[in-house]
């Protein structure tokens, strides 16, 4: 009965999207009102990621029965939202009461399509690891045409979307699925693994691969930390700092500051629902190289962290949710003519001059291929540049671009943005004077 008479609330308000391009100076303004419930906020931050749009600044408000966030947002030049065509996106997916589905991990971003086969596998990282996978699904006559690779703590997951390379189309024989679980398992079991590998395959079918890439690796419990290899470089300042303090009755405030990068809020928010946490009240600043993230959070079961050990395991959780993404190492980019058995030739080649391979994006759209590698030495170091001279004179120079070396790129200024909490920024003054919000009434 409660369900129902939810429903008839939500079709009695239906969500109200509010995009401006005037009030803010440098950023578009897109604000969302909507009947509260659970997942709301990753859904909606899922939609400003669907179109590339990097959040600047967000203030986020669910306590009661009410929804209300503002994103002050630009495109990944830079600049305000103006395309008609990611206006008229965004407002059609937020206004729209089926794309606020209840955020189950079971359906979260799943469409039926018949395009694909979706492999999805976590295990022990090494290097080489995802060159041999590549191996054994070219053997199989599998093309793979698109895929996300994340490596973090030692530990590795991807999703990866394969087609019969003769039809082009989802694999379905039973047979031949249980073919390739089987080889992709004994490829992952590897040496003396300490933990067991897991590789499943998932009916045609489309998922966002990053919000499942995160739920992958926090059931994998990568948020552990592990000793470094001997010889690997560390640099714990770049670490993000996680405070996790019970400072209200009702509430459990979490301050963080990191790096800023694209998709940074998206991250956390996926771990935090993961987590079973809700967000009742935030506050996002990003400056030039530095986030400050602040929430006010209660369990699903309406209590604050209650225990010391749960606290540490939210921090831990929240470190591993900013770092799986990092890009870490020296970025290369290949664009090229797709052909089969081409992903298994290119990570061969990374393997037998001793790269490995960080992360990973493999897109494929047409006949052409778009593959983004972040690559180390095998012991996680920089690559040494006469390496990368003839992988690339292998591969071919105008095909192979090296991007960026993070690991070498020069460390930019300590910014001094300073934190607040909401409760004392709210004393000070109200979102009217920090612009970020207008009345629209």
């Amino acid at each position: 009965m409660d369900d129902e008479y939810a429903k008839l609330i939500r079709r009695m308000n239906p969500p109200r999207v509010v995009i401006d391009n005037n009030t803010c100076e440098d950023a578009t303004v897109i604000q969302v009102d909507s009947v509260n419930k659970h997942g709301i906020l990753l859904q909606v931050i899922q939609v400003l990621n669907d179109v590339n749009l990097v959040i600047k600044k967000a203030y986020i408000s669910s306590d009661g029965g009410w929804f209300m966030d503002v994103f002050n947002v630009i495109d990944c030049d830079g600049k305000k939202i103006r395309d008609k065509e990611v206006i008229d996106y965004i407002q059609q997916r937020l206004e729209t009461d089926a794309s606020f589905a209840p955020s189950l991990r079971s359906s979260v971003g799943v469409m039926p399509t018949e395009e694909h086969t979706s492999i999805e596998f976590t295990g022990t990282d090494r290097p080489g690891l995802f060159s041999e996978v590549c191996a054994v699904l070219a053997d199989l006559h599998c093309n793979v045409v698109n895929a996300e690779i994340w490596t973090h703590n030692d530990r590795a997951a991807a999703v990866v979307h394969v087609t019969d390379h003769s039809t082009g189309c989802a694999i379905k024989d039973p047979k031949r699925l249980s073919t390739i679980k089987e080889l992709l398992f004994n490829v992952l079991r590897g040496y003396d693994d300490f933990r067991k590998a897991k590789t499943s395959l998932s009916p045609p079918g489309i998922m966002n691969r990053e919000r499942r890439l995160h739920q992958i690796m926090f059931d994998d419990r990568d948020y552990e930390r592990v000793e470094k290899a001997v010889g690997r470089v560390e640099d714990k300042s770049s670490r993000p700092q996680v405070t996790v303090l019970n400072i209200e009755k009702d509430y459990t405030v979490i301050t963080m500051r990191s790096k800023d990068r694209p998709k940074l809020l998206f991250d956390i928010v996926c771990t935090l629902t993961d987590m079973q946490y809700v967000v009742f009240h935030g506050m996002v600043n990003t400056g030039r190289t530095e986030a400050y993230q602040e929430f006010y959070i209660r369990h699903v079961d309406g209590l604050p962290i209650s225990s010391e050990a749960e606290r540490e395991r939210v921090i831990q959780c929240l470190e591993a949710a900013i770092e799986r993404r990092a890009s870490e190492g020296l970025e290369l980019e290949l664009c090229t003519e797709d052909r089969v058995g081409l992903l298994s030739d290119i990570t061969r080649i990374f393997r037998e001059n001793s790269l490995s391979i960080k992360r990973a994006e493999i897109s494929t759209i047409g006949r052409k291929v778009k593959d983004t590698f972040y690559v180390t030495d095998v012991t996680g170091n920089p690559v040494d540049p006469k390496i990368i001279d003839s992988i690339r004179r292998q591969i071919g120079h105008t095909k192979l671009q090296v991007k960026r070396n993070t690991i070498l790129a020069p460390k930019p200024p300590k910014e001094t943005t300073t934190g607040f909490f909401l409760g004392n920024f709210f004393k000070a003054r109200t979102f009217q004077t920090f612009k970020l919000i207008r009345s629209y009434s």
